[in-house]
């Protein structure tokens, strides 16, 4: 399964994911990959509001991981960029909240490929220019 997007702001980043959180069924792990300022945030925002969350999102880069509980299902949003080894991933408590039935967003994923289990989806971000973004969604499986 691949699907591409386009987007040409922040707002319609959420947008496409506010759509794709119609498609969730709780116990996904949606690892995000793309440098920094590419949209992982924004887009990680929208998925919560559409899973219905209407509180405040943000990153969680000094936190690790935030929790967006209240909606349909909830949203455990990390941040691996400081994870190095399995010492530090298992501290984050990744493992606990993948039996949650909850949706695990995860921001800097390929610090934790070997985690991964086969049904991840993987939302790539490229940039095309300083607004514009191409959003490619797959999932092997």
């Amino acid at each position: 399964m691949q699907q591409i997007y386009h987007s040409s702001s922040p707002e319609e980043t959420e947008k496409i994911a506010e759509k794709f959180a119609e498609t969730l069924k709780g116990g996904e792990v949606i690892a995000f990959k793309g440098g920094l300022g590419m949209g992982k945030t924004c887009f990680v925002r929208g998925l919560a509001r559409g899973l219905g969350f209407n509180g405040e999102t943000y990153s969680p880069t000094f936190a690790l991981m935030n929790e967006y509980i209240g909606g349909r299902l909830s949203v455990y949003h990390f941040d691996m960029y400081r994870i190095d080894g399995w010492e530090d991933l298992y501290s984050t408590g990744y493992f606990d909240y993948r039996e949650s039935g909850g949706v695990l967003a995860v921001e800097w994923s390929e610090n934790i490929e070997g985690a991964l289990e086969k049904d991840t989806i993987f939302i790539t971000f490229e940039r095309t220019d300083d607004n514009s973004r191409i959003i490619t969604v797959s999932k092997e499986g």
